[in-house]
């Protein structure tokens, strides 16, 4: 396992663990979260804790074409109920993200030091939103890295049913839109695969992520 210096770099993410740990230390500047996720690194960790630099293997994605969206979904996509928009409001999703519950977790990864460090790459254009609005209340959204042709999904939230799937199945129409290749969904977890997401070697996501990076 690497322990980060200040200089700007990162292992090889062969040099991961079994846990998909690469590297401990470092910062969130705006520079090193860059290179991180053209990398196919991504910080997770918990408040208190050091910086922890993951590269899992196997990876979740979504090929865009394999998008499921089953026909209760697209009842409720066609009845219009909620107005959806692309990086109108980030700072309001990440700190939704932060404070949602979720089953089987206790707090969030998501520290006010994340906030700012992704509030910052929004500036750049570089973290983008979306937004689910019902009645002109914001009730879900997600937010992510974007790589130009990968996006990094990072987390969603909902604060009615389904609005965390509207805000995904938007996000994917929007990438396929822009001939994005593929959605980074980082690791697996069960309502990820029943909206068509999979896992993939580690070395077949670098090849498409250093593939299409610019």
């Amino acid at each position: 396992m690497y322990y980060m210096s200040k200089d700007l770099f990162f292992p090889p993410v062969s040099e991961a663990d079994e846990e998909g740990i690469l590297a401990i230390g470092g910062d969130l500047s705006p520079e090193r979260l860059q290179l991180a996720y053209k990398s196919g690194i991504f910080p997770w960790f918990n408040e208190g804790e050091p910086i922890i630099w993951w590269s899992p293997d196997p990876r979740m994605v979504l090929f865009l074409d394999e998008l499921i969206v089953s026909k209760s979904m697209r009842n409720i996509l066609n009845r219009n109920q909620f107005k959806v928009t692309v990086n109108k409001n980030f700072k309001d999703v990440i700190s939704n993200c932060q404070k949602i519950k979720r089953d089987g977790q206790n707090g969030t990864w998501i520290s006010n030091e994340m906030i700012d460090a992704y509030c910052k790459l929004n500036e750049m254009g570089i973290a983008k939103s979306v937004e689910v609005w019902q009645d002109e209340v914001l009730v879900g959204g997600l937010y992510g890295i974007d790589l130009d042709h990968v996006f990094c999904g990072e987390s969603m939230f909902s604060k009615v049913s389904n609005a965390s799937k509207v805000a995904f199945i938007a996000l994917v129409e929007y990438l396929k839109r822009a001939n994005y290749k593929l959605l980074d969904c980082q690791v697996y977890n069960s309502h990820l695969e029943s909206l068509g997401c999979r896992e993939i070697d580690r070395e077949e996501f670098m090849e498409i992520l250093l593939k299409t990076s610019v």
